[in-house]
C-alpha cells in the first residue's frame, strides 16, 4: 500500500464541470465544505482516489471517522496562476499515528457525488502523537506555495 501526493484525476475533471467551489463560506456564493481525514500506513491514495472511504483511516483518542472541517482561505490569482489553500487543523488529546491525508468535498452538488476526493497528500514517513496535539500546517496561500495551484 502507498499514499502518493497527488491532486485526484477525479477533481480535475468535476474542477471543469463545476463541481467544486473554494470560495470562502460568507462569499457570493458561498463556497462548498471540505475535510480532511488521516490515513495509516496501510492505505492507498493518489491520483485514482475517487472519494473519502473510511478504510485505513486512523483510529486512536482524539480522532473520529471523517476527520476535521476545513476552513477555505479564499481564491487567489495573479497573472498566470489561480489559487486556493485551508487554515491550519488540529486534534487535540490525541493519540494515533498517521502516514498521509486525503482532502475532500462534503457538499452535495447536483450531478456530483458527495465527499468527491480533491488530493491526497503523503507525510513522508509515519507521524505519531501521543496524548498531544497533531497538527496539519497548510503552506501560505499564494501562487508559489498554495495546496491547490493551477497555472
Amino acid at each position: 500500500m502507498a499514499i502518493t501526493s497527488a491532486v485526484t484525476n477525479t477533481f480535475k475533471a468535476e474542477v471543469l464541470k463545476g463541481g467544486h467551489n473554494f470560495n470562502t463560506s460568507g462569499g457570493t456564493p458561498a463556497g462548498n465544505a471540505f475535510k480532511i481525514a488521516l490515513y495509516d500506513n496501510s492505505a492507498t491514495l493518489g491520483t485514482t482516489t475517487t472519494v473519502y472511504n473510511a478504510s485505513d483511516e486512523v483510529s486512536g483518542s482524539g480522532y473520529s471517522a471523517g476527520g476535521n472541517a476545513l476552513t477555505n482561505t479564499g481564491v487567489g490569482t495573479t497573472t498566470t496562476t489561480s489559487f486556493t489553500d485551508f487554515s491550519d487543523t488540529s486534534w487535540t488529546s490525541a493519540s494515533f499515528t498517521a502516514r498521509g491525508c486525503l482532502i475532500y468535498n462534503t457538499t452535495a452538488v447536483t450531478g456530483f457525488t458527495t465527499n468527491r476526493a480533491v488530493c491526497a497528500v503523503d507525510f513522508g514517513g509515519d507521524k505519531t502523537v501521543s496524548s498531544g496535539t497533531f497538527t496539519i500546517q497548510f503552506p501560505t496561500n499564494d501562487s508559489s506555495s498554495a495546496i491547490l495551484r493551477l497555472s
